[in-house]
């Protein structure tokens, strides 16, 4: 009987240890992901139980989609539904198109200084808490103190707007709030796509008498259709979420706007911590991750139908 030997990679072991540092690097964030969103994920028991304190979680009566079948029979979850879908879709549409405009502007611009400034100041918003950005919006919207009531629609009509109050302009505000804070990174991104196009495509065009309208329409926004398909998949796997920060501290959850600043994250949390209601906001959070899964399957589907390459899957 021949044995077979075994035979070791020379420097097997050396490689090894030179490895173990990056696997190393990688134990915070793989803890972190497991902690804080995969051990919780036992929770979604609870959109299918009555929950009892008692009884505890896996104890609790199973009730089927009882939960799912009563947030809608009350109708409450309908306007939030609305709101999400319609918030997004806006923010989606014009976050892309202000997003670009904004990286072509700024690839045209040639003082390195005055890049670094303007790149700073788009971006300043994104890193700022959303505490923060309710707090200043608070100082321009105030009906006593606020800048525009204060400097603008007072001395100019004697009377001033109850923002707060009304519903009739948060649409806007909110869309200009996420556009103003948003902006910066996805800029970013597609500035970086920008700067990867090679320079010779726009030596050529130039040689060839293009204008910089025609260089952009025929060289940069064609090479940036691969990372606003990428990114345009990744925001509908958002539509059926909202930034919670957005929407319920920048209205300060006035209950006199709510039927325009609702969204279905807010919804969740008022059905939590106002009405302690623990299974219909696990109900309604189960539904909110299943209909984003769907709409990422569905939106990667009919790309990979017109265009096989651009697809993520």
């Amino acid at each position: 009987m021949v044995k077979s030997k075994i035979r070791r990679k020379p420097g097997g072991m050396l490689k090894w240890k030179k490895a173990l540092p990056v696997y190393l690097l990688m134990v915070p964030g793989m803890a972190y992901f497991l902690i804080n969103n995969f051990i919780p994920m036992y929770g979604i028991t609870i959109a299918f139980r009555r929950l009892d304190f008692r009884l505890g979680v896996f104890r609790s009566p199973f009730n089927g989609l009882e939960n799912f079948r009563f947030m809608f029979a009350t109708g409450n979850i309908w306007n939030p539904i609305r709101n999400t879908l319609l918030y997004n879709t806006v923010f989606i549409v014009l976050g892309t198109v202000c997003a670009v405009t904004v990286a072509i502007l700024f690839n045209e611009i040639r003082n390195k200084a005055a890049k670094r400034f303007y790149q700073t100041a788009v971006l300043l918003p994104f890193l700022m808490s959303m505490v923060i950005v309710s707090y200043l919006a608070f100082a321009f919207l105030s009906a006593d103190t606020g800048f525009i009531n204060r400097s603008i629609i007072e001395p100019l009509t004697g009377n001033f707007v109850p923002f707060y109050q009304d519903p009739r302009p948060w649409p806007f505000i909110l869309t200009f709030v996420n556009l103003w804070r948003g902006i910066g990174f996805s800029m970013i991104v597609y500035l970086a796509t920008i700067l990867g196009i090679s320079i010779e495509l726009f030596e050529a065009a130039k040689v060839d008498g293009a204008s910089k309208f025609q260089q952009i329409r025929h060289i940069t926004i064609p090479h940036l259709k691969p990372t606003v398909v990428m990114l345009f998949i990744l925001s509908v796997s958002r539509l059926f979420a909202s930034d919670f920060g957005l929407f319920y501290q920048i209205p300060m959850n006035s209950g006199m706007i709510r039927n325009v600043t609702q969204t279905i994250d807010v919804y969740v949390y008022n059905l939590l911590m106002h009405q302690n209601n623990i299974s219909m906001s696990a109900a309604a959070s189960v539904m909110q991750s299943f209909v984003g899964f769907m709409l990422v399957l569905l939106a990667n589907g009919i790309i990979r139908k017109i265009s096989k390459g651009l697809a993520l899957f």
